[in-house]
Parts: C-alpha cells; structure tokens; sequence
C-alpha cells in the first residue's frame, strides 16, 4: 500500500472537530428535501433528449469538440435571457473560475458579497486583481470600500445565495455600480428556473439586464441537466474563448448533455402551477413557528440554524430517522455558530410531507 500517511494530519483535524466531510447515504425512501430539483424536472424524468446524441465530444471545442449544436443552444438561451450571446461551461463551478480568474487584470479591483459561493470565490483567487469582501447584502459596506477602488471594478454577487435563501439587492446595487463605474457580474444558479413568470432569473424579473456585466446560468439545479451559461456581450464571449482556461482546457461538454439544456429550456417555462406550488410551500414554512431560528427567505432554500456541528448533525440525523432527506451544513462551510439545517423545498413535495417537517421542528 502506497505511504500517504502525511495527508492523515489535515483530516485528524477534521476528525478532531468533527468537520471530516464523507459521502453521503442516500436512502430513495426518504422524502427529498435535500436536493436542488426545485421544480423535479429531473426527479420526474422530464426531459426526453434525443438519444442518439453523442455522449462524447471528442476534444476542447477549440480542437475538435465544437459541434452545431451547442452553438444553437448558446444562441436559444442568450435570446431567452435577454443577451447578446452566451458561452456554455461544462458546469457553474468551471463558469464562475474561468470567468473571474481572467476577467479582472493586475491593476483592477474585485469586491464580492461575503457570502458568495466557493466558486466564485476560487475564481478571484485564481486572477490577478485586488480582491475585497463587502458584508452580506451590506451596500454602505460596499460603497465605503468601492471609494478605494482601482482600475477596472467588479461587482459580484448572487440572485440567491445558496446557503441562506436570500435575495441580493439589485437595483440598489445597479445604482451604486453606474455611481462608479462598476461592471456587476451575478450569479443566477439558484434563481434560473424559479425567479421570474417564466423562470428567467432575477436580472431580468427586474428589468436590469441590460445594466449587468456578465450573468452566469446553471443547468445542474431547477433546469434538472448539467452545465452553465456565461451571458454577455459578443466581446466578453470572444475573450473568455481566449482567456478562460476552464473553458479552453477541458473537453467540450457532450450533445447528449446539451441536448437535455435544449429541453429544459423548453419545458421550465411554462411551469407556471409547480412554481405557485413552490411558493405556497415556502409561505408555509416562513409562517410556521419552529424551537429553531429560522432565515428569512422566500426562495426554496430555508435555513434551520443549530449551532454546533454536533448538535445540527444530530438533528439531521433524527430528521433522517422520521424518512427526510435533510442534510446538516457545518462549519467550515458556514461560519462557526451558524451550522444549519439547509432545507430545500420543491414542488413535488407533497402538502402531508412538509406538514411532518414543519411538525418534527416544532
């Protein structure tokens, strides 16, 4: 057996503060609310893409994995979102790094939401730029640190933050932008689908498209396929081509995956009865009184707090036991004293079935 024995000290301090990270059981008796299958477009089979499709694209789609199809998406979904074009990633995580790793240069200045995804944040990681967090959904925060500001300036933010379920505060943060001539790029993973008559996102529900740098889709959540979307103009397309190595240096995504893309993007629209259902239950549980704190949010994602890994493991546990699929989020995910229950709604949950949630956390 190979001598790896050093890697054993970093998870002794997991083990230690009982953090260590382990797959998952999944157990397809219990109740899903766990998952990002906000509207069950993929719990319910509902995309029927066209099974001849390749399932491998055969090279980088600067080599020999650029094919029709996936041009034609990118160009469906930028005229669906509002956008001059747009460039499919293989997923939002590869979207958000290639993005923001080469967007920003040396003399230009980041500053993102404290709470933003670890996406994002690798991505500023990986650019040149002087990056600065402003506290969550905080504007005087931002403006006061925006005044220090060089060269070019980056916004980001998310529509929902995927940890606690809120909104960020976009027309504010249009008007700050615009005041120093900031470029805003968000992230609507957790809004596309659900937020807008159609599930257009948020950017556009608001009428502020036209005012936002770079928007990025996913497809792996509400949309039940794989993948992202970067939308923008066709200048910011030609230079991610060029500049994103997350999207230069890994095989083009399948046809098979972007033939399931075309066909969410056919079906999620006109799911106008599974998002009012969505939104009936996500009124229930902020009205339900519980022993716990609960975060305001009106999306799918509702935040329990239990503070203490162990505590919050044990919850999620007994949870489990009563046949819920719901998983504790723990520290160093979340900061230290606010662990939570993430508590995902979905349409194709059943009235009996939150019912029993709301009971059990009462």
């Amino acid at each position: 057996m190979y001598k790896d024995d050093f890697l054993q000290k970093k998870l002794n301090e997991r083990i230690a503060t009982n953090t260590l990270r382990a797959l998952p059981a999944a157990d397809s008796s219990w109740v899903d609310f766990s998952s990002n299958d906000y509207l069950g477009i993929a719990t319910n089979h509902l995309l029927n893409s066209d099974t001849t499709l390749d399932h491998g694209s055969t090279g980088s789609r600067l080599l020999a994995g650029n094919y029709p199809l996936i041009e034609t998406a990118e160009a469906s979904i930028a005229a669906f979102h509002k956008a001059e074009t747009g460039l499919i990633f293989n997923s939002g995580y590869d979207a958000n790094l290639g993005l923001l790793s080469c967007v920003a240069g040396r003399e230009d200045t980041i500053f993102y939401d404290s709470l933003s995804h670890a996406s994002i944040r690798d991505g500023i990681r990986l650019s040149l730029a002087k990056s600065f967090s402003f506290q969550h959904n905080d504007l005087a925060d931002l403006t006061k640190k925006l005044s220090n500001a060089t060269g070019n300036i980056f916004i980001v933010t998310e529509s929902v933050f995927s940890m606690d379920g809120d909104e960020c505060p976009l027309q504010e943060l249009v008007t700050i932008a615009q005041q120093y001539n900031a470029h805003i790029i968000l992230d609507e993973a957790h809004a596309t689908g659900i937020i807008g008559e159609h599930g257009e996102g948020l950017a556009q529900q608001l009428h502020l498209y036209d005012n936002i740098f770079a928007r990025v889709h996913t497809f792996g959540k509400a949309c039940g396929a794989h993948g992202a979307i970067v939308l923008g103009s066709s200048r910011l397309r030609s230079f991610l081509i060029n500049y994103a190595r997350s999207f230069i240096y890994t095989t083009a995504i399948p046809a098979a995956s972007v033939g399931c893309i075309i066909e969410s993007y056919k079906t999620f629209p006109s799911m106008h009865a599974e998002r009012k259902q969505l939104a009936d239950y996500i009124k229930q549980f902020q009205d339900a009184t519980l022993r716990y704190k609960k975060l305001s949010s009106n999306s799918a994602i509702q935040g329990v707090i239990v503070p203490g890994n162990d505590a919050v493991k044990a919850l999620a546990a007994s949870l489990q036991q009563n046949g819920l699929d719901i998983r504790p989020i723990l520290s160093p995910t979340v900061p230290k004293g606010s662990e939570r229950l993430r508590i995902v709604l979905h349409s194709f949950n059943m009235q009996e079935e939150v019912e029993k949630l709301i009971g059990l956390l009462r």
